[in-house]
């Protein structure tokens, strides 16, 4: 039953990670590592940073989110990551989706009553 649940929960995980992106990009832009921070701690999520990027360079591609370098007087430059209009409709999109299907689970588990 644990090897079962494990893979389970990282199948879960793997499909809420592009919306949380989003998700956490909705108020403000940020930049890679303040998102990377905002993510990891999020309980049950079990982000890492070698996670975050390659899904932002994707979520980028798909035009879902824009990106710009900031200079810093601190350090490296900074790349900020900002939601696109396309990527505001994708995650309404997701929420959509998620609320029918949490709607459809709930179902079932009332005729399974």
């Amino acid at each position: 039953m644990t090897d079962f649940f494990d893979n389970w929960t990282v199948q879960v995980r793997k499909g809420l990670l592009e919306m949380c992106i989003l998700t956490a990009l909705e108020d403000r832009e940020r930049y890679g590592y303040d998102l990377v921070k905002g993510l990891v701690g999020v309980p049950g999520l079990g982000i890492t940073e070698g996670t975050v990027y390659p899904l932002l360079s994707r979520l980028r591609r798909h035009g879902l989110i824009a990106s710009r370098l900031e200079e810093s007087s601190g350090g490296p430059a900074r790349k900020y990551y900002a939601l696109t209009d396309d990527g505001r409709e994708a995650i309404a999109s997701m929420d959509v989706h998620l609320k029918t299907l949490f709607k459809g689970m709930k179902t079932l588990q009332r005729k399974g009553s």
